[in-house]
């Protein structure tokens, strides 16, 4: 593992997973939402975005966390040595954002750019998953399937338990 492209939906576990399999092994994690986003939600400027998530990935090692545009994927995929697509029930995802919405009242969430409160933007993050759940998803199945074929390592997590044990079994 020396390319570690950590995908899915909102709420899944992805930061937290890619902050501990870089604590693991030593690669350096990078959040798109930290490059996504500026404070206040405004969004970075898709020429600026590429620039940087291109210069990440022309690096030797890396773990990177999100989704963004279709060809970033591309991109990223391409470039990976591991796949891990966490990939819970619509419904799971529904209660992780919940629950990360109502802690986000206390705690800043980590690895997130700071001046981009949770709370306010709770409509558009259900709206989101909802989203990226039937239309993003099926195709990001078939993509993840194609580069499995090519040789990538592939881990496709399916629930919170799976991605527990996939931390336990790797020491994480």
């Amino acid at each position: 593992m020396k390319r570690v492209a950590i995908v899915g939906n909102a709420a899944g576990g992805k930061s937290i997973l890619s902050l501990r399999l870089g604590g693991a092994t030593g690669l350096p994690v990078y959040a798109l939402d930290e490059l996504q986003w500026s404070e206040g939600w405004v969004v970075t400027p898709a020429h600026i975005f590429d620039e940087k998530h291109d210069a990440l990935l022309s690096k030797k090692r890396w773990i990177i966390d999100g989704l963004s545009s279709w060809p970033t994927i591309n991109k990223r995929f391409a470039k990976a040595d591991t796949i891990i697509f966490i990939d819970y029930s619509l419904w799971v995802h529904y209660y992780c954002a919940f629950k990360r919405q109502l802690l986000s009242l206390f705690k800043p969430r980590a690895n997130f750019p700071s001046g981009c409160p949770m709370l306010p933007i709770t409509k558009q993050h259900f709206q989101l998953i909802w989203q990226i759940h039937k239309k993003f998803r099926p195709k990001l199945i078939v993509l993840i399937q194609e580069y499995k074929d090519m040789g990538c390592t592939v881990f496709h997590i399916k629930s919170p338990r799976e991605l527990n044990a996939f931390i336990n079994e790797h020491n994480l």
